[in-house]
């Protein structure tokens, strides 16, 4: 087997003097070449593939360009995504062909961009670039993102083009922002929202003056009532806080009756329709989960060529860059390094990221996610049966290391409560919903439009749902599951839920601003939703310990013969009623996810209940004394796994010729690494 260098890529040239197919495997790819060899009378002509075509077999370019054709992209992304050919090679094959010089910005200064910050930074995603040259203005154009067979086409019809136009790749291209922008790409990922709309931001969540009047008047006419009749002031408040928790108790009823009205219409896209789609995961201090999370991306079932995966580092997380190089990623995947400045939070570094996403649609993903193959396929459904007022959609996210611990059963029986069963009912009447903290997946220019995600709030994810309502947008629910590692001991676990109670603060805090306004933009009903779902959640955690405390009092002054309180009914209707619903969603949830023999761990909600409690009030404190603390989740400390038991259990399961399994085989079959069939072009070894 001969090699051919060029621009650093080997491409294979196997059997170029008899004609024969790339041995990888024998056989295998020559039928397969013989067989895309003879649809190729039927295909349309790829002109991109002409300036590299002396540079790979014509087994392999008849692959390309069978492959270019059913998905409906040009081929040097086909050989780009096959890793048979790098982006380099074949810019500078097509600019030699074009009579076009190569430009890799080496010697290109700021001064000769005529564009400003946020226009030079917003010209990666045109793949167009104006540079002065004396005089004159030229145009640095990027292939992969105009079009090859496009470009070619403009060249062919306007020759006198040629010397105003220049070819890039897209690394160079991007590099050259991200070294001409630096601030500016700072300052849009660190202040971008609170700078446009400032109201809508946590970066001060101060209490305002009208705010702070009315607290003050409160204040002091409770003191009065306190004064003047304690038994009265005291009655007054446990029945206001019991109304507000039977109503959030009452909520989840409804969320788990209304689910059943979930429409879910299948629909099958085909493989030449699917727009771009990109993935975005921002990653600190996760060199252990660096390796299943690319094994698990790479599972998923969308063509390669039509998949961007953008990892974004913090620039000081040396462990996990070094994890991610060992890896030796290439196509889809790219790192992107978020600036130092501003907070260090999740929210900031995907900001970082987005302006450098080519999708159409964007996916957020966490550092442990498992998400299931299909995930991208049924979002896109979900769009596609959807209007252009829904602009994200929610995977269900589940909990994989449920046998770790009595802490971990819980939080999947919570999840598969809230997830499977009480979102998914409140998406069915287009009502807000606070977003889980990872699987979302957007309409780029909507999440572009609204400012992108907030950089000072923790649960970025819960702010970002609120304002997508307030804007007009909707939210739907699909039924795809990604898999996540949970805290399975009490500090780690503390500590999360201490961000995430910290963070629903931080966004009840934002949105009420302008209660008015915001009955307004999101309607009585979904304001009654905000309010319970947001603020009642963390007034229920905060008021739990002294409600259970205070009703454990009077249950013991009750049972030692003194005189029962009045409202102790009430108080332990209210009580029982929160957990019995609790329970219940919970225990629908696992049984839809046949985990029920985790329901046991259901009795330990009261426990489970005051641990919240803790949080709450553990989040309170820190959200006056360091708000936009990002307290990190530990991940890859899971000692057991569900997808991992399933896995085994199916391989044990299968019988058959093993050759399917090989990997020696995957190439040639066109198979990937995670044996989902996208056909990818066999790569030689060198």
């Amino acid at each position: 087997m001969a090699y051919r260098k060029g621009g650093g890529a080997s491409v294979a040239r196997a059997g170029a003097d008899d004609g024969a197919a790339p041995s990888i495997v024998p056989d295998l790819p020559r039928s397969r070449a013989r067989a895309a060899a003879a649809r190729l009378p039927h295909i349309p002509r790829c002109p991109e593939l002409d300036c590299v075509r002396h540079l790979l077999h014509p087994g392999v370019a008849a692959l390309a360009e069978l492959r270019a054709a059913e998905i409906a992209v040009d081929t040097d992304r086909v050989l780009i995504a096959a890793q048979a050919m790098d982006e380099f090679t074949h810019v500078a094959a097509l600019a030699a062909a074009l009579g076009i010089s190569v430009e890799q910005f080496a010697t290109v200064s700021r001064q000769a961009c005529p564009l400003a910050d946020d226009e030079l930074i917003d010209a990666f995603g045109t793949g167009i670039l104006p540079l002065r040259c004396g005089s004159t203005l030229d145009f640095v154009l990027v292939p992969s993102l105009v079009g090859s067979r496009r470009l070619i086409e403009v060249v062919q019809a306007h020759p006198a083009l040629r010397t105003r136009i220049r070819l890039a790749t897209s690394a160079h291209l991007r590099a050259f922002v991200s070294r001409m922008t630096a601030e500016a790409l700072a300052e849009r990922a660190a202040a971008a929202l609170p700078s446009t709309c400032p109201d809508l931001s946590a970066r001060d969540c101060r209490p305002g003056r009208r705010a702070l009047g009315t607290l003050a008047v409160a204040g002091f006419a409770g003191l009065w009532l306190a004064l003047a009749a304690p038994f009265a002031l005291l009655t007054a408040i446990e029945t206001v806080l019991g109304l507000v928790f039977l109503a959030w108790t009452g909520l989840r009823l409804f969320g788990f009756f209304s689910e059943r009205l979930v429409r879910r219409d299948a629909r099958s896209l085909a493989d030449d329709w699917l727009p771009v789609y990109s993935i975005v995961v921002a990653l600190y201090r996760e060199a252990k989960a660096v390796s299943g999370l690319v094994d698990a991306l790479r599972a998923i079932d969308y063509p390669i060529e039509k998949l961007e995966i953008i990892l974004v580092l913090e620039p000081d997380d040396r462990e996990t860059r070094a994890a991610i190089e060992a890896l030796r990623l290439g196509p889809p995947f790219q790192v992107i390094v978020a600036p130092g400045r501003g907070p260090r939070t999740k929210p900031k570094a995907l900001n970082a990221a987005l302006p450098f996403v080519r999708g159409t649609f964007l996916a957020v993903y966490d550092a442990e996610d498992r998400p299931e193959p299909n995930q991208l396929r049924l979002a896109l459904e979900a769009f596609v049966a959807g209007d252009d007022r829904l602009a994200c959609v929610q995977a269900r996210l589940t909990i994989d290391n449920t046998a770790d611990s009595w802490l971990a059963r819980l939080f999947t029986a919570e999840y598969a409560g809230l997830f499977d069963v009480f979102l998914p009912g409140l998406s069915a009447w287009h009502l807000p919903l606070p977003l889980g903290g990872s699987s979302n997946h957007f309409r780029t220019a909507t999440l572009r439009q609204l400012g992108a995600w907030d950089p000072y709030n923790v649960t970025e994810d819960a702010d970002l749902g609120m304002r997508l309502a307030r804007f007009g947008y909707r939210t739907a629910v699909i039924p795809s599951s990604t898999y996540e590692e949970a805290p399975a001991s009490f500090r780690p676990w503390l500590k999360q839920r201490t961000r995430w109670f910290k963070g629903w603060m931080q966004t009840w805090l934002v949105h009420m601003r302008a209660p008015r306004a915001l009955v307004r933009d999101l309607g009585l009903a979904g304001f009654a939703v905000f309010e319970l779902l947001v603020g009642g959640t963390v007034l229920a955690a905060l008021v739990h310990v002294l409600f259970a405390g205070h009703l454990a009092v009077e249950l013991v002054a009750a049972a030692a013969g003194g005189e029962q309180a009045p409202a102790l009914g009430f108080h332990l209707a209210v009580l029982l009623g929160g957990y019995l619903v609790s329970a219940v969603l919970g225990l629908v949830g696992l049984v839809r996810r046949r985990l029920l023999a985790c329901a046991w761990a259901l009795l330990l909600m009261p426990a489970y209940w005051l641990l919240l409690s803790v949080a709450a009030w553990r989040a309170l404190i820190q959200l006056l004394r360091d708000p936009q603390r990002w307290e990190k989740t530990e991940h890859g400390l899971a000692r057991t796994s569900r997808l991992a038991q399933a896995a085994r259990g199916r391989a044990a399961a299968c019988s058959g010729p093993p050759c399917v399994h090989d990997d020696r085989l995957r190439p040639a079959l066109g198979l990937t690494d995670s044996g989902a069939d996208r056909r990818r072009l066999p790569v030689a070894a060198a």
